[in-house]
């Protein structure tokens, strides 16, 4: 993919998703997200997002598993094409909740979109590190996909439905395996193959994943909190 070929994937995708967005303004929402309609409605969105990408990005590891081997300079259109639509997507949301939060309510998430954007932005023009960007980074959102279902369904109590229980349980499994894991994965490749790496790139991508490290220490602590340690000590007072 050239320049333009990325520019235009990119804006394809941020015109997709708001598409998404206004298409979910047309049904009912549910009456639990009645107090906020455009949080349902955003969360709604970067669902069908990681939905795509993290069936996506499996196949671009199944169908090019040489890129686990070059982090560098191995891709493929498929992967150039899913970096560019996850930019495409970032940006829409950074507006999005520029429009519609205050700073101060959303500012981790807005820092996180935008080394997001900056990381995959460098891979996508320089067609360096698009391996890491699909087949590695891109992972994490199949934990994405079962972390936007926790906040649609209904939050954990003494005694939580099986349903909600069930995707609590897939939530912080699959965050160890696709978003621990694969960050510390990256994070030693790089180390290793130090001299292999631009400046720029290596700059970058070290500053980025040391960012989601802290973050995803942070919200792996509040999710583990959140939906077991709270609700145990709850149902022992209840006893």
């Amino acid at each position: 993919m050239d320049l333009n070929s990325v520019i235009l994937t990119t804006g394809c995708s941020a015109g997709f998703f708001k598409l998404v967005n206004s298409a979910l303004k047309r049904l009912p929402t549910p009456h639990a997200a009645r107090g906020s309609a455009w949080k349902w409605r955003n969360t709604s969105t970067s669902f069908v997002h990681s939905l795509i990408t993290a069936i996506w990005s499996v196949l671009c590891f199944y169908l090019h598993p040489e890129m686990a081997e070059d982090l560098i300079s191995t891709h493929s259109v498929f992967s150039h094409a899913l970096v560019s639509v996850s930019i495409g997507y970032f940006l829409y949301d950074f507006s999005d909740m520029v429009l519609h939060q205050e700073i101060s309510q959303c500012w981790e998430l807005l820092f996180h979109h935008a080394v997001v954007i900056a990381c995959f932005g460098l891979a996508a023009l320089t067609r360096l590190s698009l391996g890491a960007s699909p087949a590695v980074a891109l992972l994490v959102e199949v934990n994405s996909v079962f972390l936007h279902l926790r906040q649609a369904l209904p939050l954990p109590g003494p005694r939580p439905p099986t349903p909600s229980r069930l995707n609590s349980m897939l939530n912080l499994g699959t965050y160890v395996v696709f978003r621990i894991s694969t960050l510390a994965w990256m994070t030693r490749w790089l180390v290793v193959n130090r001299a292999r790496v631009p400046l720029l790139s290596y700059t970058l991508g070290s500053a980025g994943m040391a960012v989601m490290t802290a973050m995803n220490i942070v919200l792996f602590y509040r999710l583990l909190r959140s939906d077991f340690l709270l609700p145990a000590r709850d149902g022992r007072k209840e006893k």
